[in-house]
């Protein structure tokens, strides 16, 4: 099964170095020319991930007809993107592997929702999970969640992209699947914030587990089932990305809690922290469904300019309730 990624950042970068690891040619779409020359001359992407040596078996192009010959596609742009950029490509019918995590403004639409409506007739997969990008391509031990209604398909994918290092567990529950890594970067930016206001890892236990209790009922709510969400697309990618500062999400959170405003981080930032887009969505779309938020109208809130001990202050002043 020949390999077509569709995006270059770090992400992409990364799963192309796993799709090439069995020697077979990968092809690499990206859209600044400079990644581009970089890959193909030195075999590394200097911009977006480069202390990666990547596998001469990934060709990288400007092109997106380049892909044509490809059996299935690994989608990674940014999700605000993966409509524009799914109108450009010939699919064919091909299999899209979706490997953004987010949820569209303006849309609410799920990347697989985006997916099936600009191409219905292409097969679709969603593979996510607890990933850093620098430590899949550098052949670090990681599990993933690659979750497809198609049994055929979806295990002729797992054979495809399992490796040594690289242990995709399968899954037919999509809309789970994406839920998870639409959510936990929301929830990243609280953690950030708990750890660079300095209000201690007590605090940041309890965003986590509060998190994830929202993650659960917003999943629900759209279709997801609790086990996925319990899985490695879920709770498996909320811990990682609540913990450390390789998480873009992480990070801009940390900016926040310092007292730098988030609208100067994003606008230095290269690469994107899709939670900041995530964000208004999903609370604008878990307030239409009835599904208490908290701590993400928390981050709305933040990411709005409020203060972060107000914020803090009215989470603690809720009132008193079961856990649940």
């Amino acid at each position: 099964m020949r390999i077509g990624v569709i995006g270059a950042g770090a992400w992409g970068t990364a799963l192309a170095q796993v799709a090439a690891s069995g020697g077979e040619d990968v092809t690499l779409w990206a859209r600044e020319p400079e990644v581009v020359a970089s890959i193909n001359e030195a075999h590394v992407n200097a911009l977006f991930l480069p202390k990666a040596k990547l596998s001469p078996a990934i060709r990288a192009t400007g092109d997106l007809a380049d892909l044509a010959e490809a059996d299935a596609l690994l989608v990674v742009v940014p999700a605000q993107h993966v409509g524009a950029v799914l109108c450009e490509i010939d699919v064919a019918g091909r299999p899209l592997v979706l490997c953004a995590k987010g949820i569209e403004a303006g849309t609410r639409r799920l990347v697989s929702e985006i997916a099936a409506d600009v191409r219905p007739d292409a097969p679709l997969a969603v593979l996510s999970g607890p990933t850093f990008a620098h430590e899949v391509a550098a052949g670090l031990p990681t599990a993933v969640t690659l979750a497809c209604a198609d049994p055929g398909l979806r295990n002729a994918l797992a054979e495809r992209l399992a490796g040594p290092s690289l242990r995709p567990y399968a899954s037919d529950d999509v809309i789970g699947a994406e839920i998870g890594g639409a959510v936990k970067n929301v929830l990243a930016i609280a953690c950030g914030v708990v750890d660079g206001a300095g209000l201690g890892q007590n605090a940041r236990a309890a965003v986590i587990a509060r998190g994830f209790a929202e993650m659960t009922r917003y999943g629900i709510a759209r279709g997801a089932r609790a086990e996925t969400l319990s899985g490695l697309s879920g709770l498996g990618d909320l811990v990682l990305t609540c913990s450390s500062t390789s998480s873009r999400n992480f990070s801009l959170g940390v900016g926040i809690g310092e007292g730098r405003p988030a609208a100067s981080m994003l606008a230095d930032r290269r690469t994107v922290a899709e939670g900041a887009f995530t964000a208004p969505v999903l609370r604008e779309d878990a307030r239409a469904r009835g599904v208490d938020m908290p701590v993400t109208e928390a981050v709305c809130a933040l990411l709005e300019g409020a203060d972060v001990d107000a914020i803090t202050q009215a989470l603690l002043a809720r009132p008193l309730r079961p856990e649940a």
